[in-house]
């Protein structure tokens, strides 16, 4: 079979399409024929070796697709050869046949596209856990929202605008506003401007925002002078570098709430995997999530669509088609 692997770490120029043996199909797994695959920025930092990754050359990069399966274990008896399925935390997922273990298996429905399906599921997931269990938002709420041109900064703000929030978005560009703006949000303003005054301003009385999502990092103590008296800070992520050391006596004297997100420990079971699908499939079909700038890349062609999300120039998903 095909696959985009790589032998040393490095830039884009490491990743290469190869024939590699297809894998073994142990008890408890299914093969999958991947139909489309999600490109993620963990898959840059496993490429570089920021990420540790276990075993030895060739490295395959993905752990987010969806497909068709192929064949199934002795064992596996809910599944069968031609159902569709997606995954988004098994490992290998850059080829054109993956072992998926059972409970990682999340089942399609036929109205959705595989496109959709591996486009969505991490990045998706992560926005769904974030306003409905990190920071639950209640209608009326006002809620920043960092990075909101990016995968998950989209998601999120389609999805507080469905809860009934205003969103304020931030962005680095004029271009990346009007994105943000598309998606949603009421309002963007830019990081080089004193954003924070300008949450101050627009919130009104209220005098900041209820719930401030940060996937910067760097802008951890910015996020907390945006936030109102009794408001929440969601830091979920470092694209901008390590947050600063947080003092408990400004949550105290501020009675602000500072809590973190990480994905996995909001998806441990398959249950609660396909619970949280089924309702992004759902908004898919209700409008109130719109995939709009998706970019496709054929596998064999990964090293662009690497060299394309490390530019940070792309603002919808990255898929690759084997």
């Amino acid at each position: 079979m095909k696959a985009l692997i790589f032998e040393q770490f490095g830039g884009p120029e490491v990743l290469q399409y190869a024939d590699i043996p297809e894998p073994n199909l142990e008890p408890g797994h299914i093969l999958v024929r991947t139909k489309a695959i999600g490109l993620n920025f963990a898959d840059v930092y496993r490429r570089r070796g920021n990420y540790h990754l276990a075993g030895k050359p060739p490295f395959i990069l993905g752990y987010e697709a969806a497909g068709v399966v192929e064949r199934v274990a002795s064992d596996v008896t809910h599944l069968q050869a031609g159902d569709r399925i997606a995954f988004c935390d098994v490992p290998f997922a850059n080829s054109e046949l993956i072992a998926v273990p059972i409970d990682r298996a999340i089942p399609v429905p036929a109205d959705i596209a595989f496109e959709q399906a591996a486009g969505i599921l991490l990045q998706g997931m992560t926005a769904h856990y974030l306003v409905n269990d990190s920071y639950l938002i209640q209608a009326g709420d006002d809620i920043v929202v960092h990075a909101a041109a990016g995968g998950v900064g989209q998601l999120l703000i389609q999805l507080a605008k469905s809860k009934g929030a205003r969103v304020i978005g931030l962005t680095s560009s004029d271009a990346k506003k009007a994105v943000a703006l598309k998606a949603g949000a009421d309002v963007a303003f830019g990081y080089d401007k004193e954003w924070v005054q300008e949450v101050i301003r627009f919130t009104e009385a209220k005098q900041g925002a209820d719930a401030v999502y940060d996937s910067v990092g760097s802008t951890l103590m910015d996020s907390f002078a945006a936030a109102r008296t009794k408001g929440t800070v969601v830091f979920y992520g470092m694209a901008g570098g390590d947050p600063p050391h947080v003092d408990p006596r400004m949550l105290m004297d501020t009675s602000k709430t500072l809590t973190g997100g990480d994905l996995w420990n909001h998806v441990t079971s398959l249950a609660n995997r396909i619970e949280r699908a089924e309702a992004l499939f759902q908004a898919l079909r209700d409008g109130i999530i719109q995939m709009e700038g998706i970019t496709s890349f054929p596998l064999k062609d990964g090293a662009e669509a690497h060299r394309l999300i490390e530019s940070r120039q792309s603002t919808g998903k990255i898929l690759l088609i084997p």
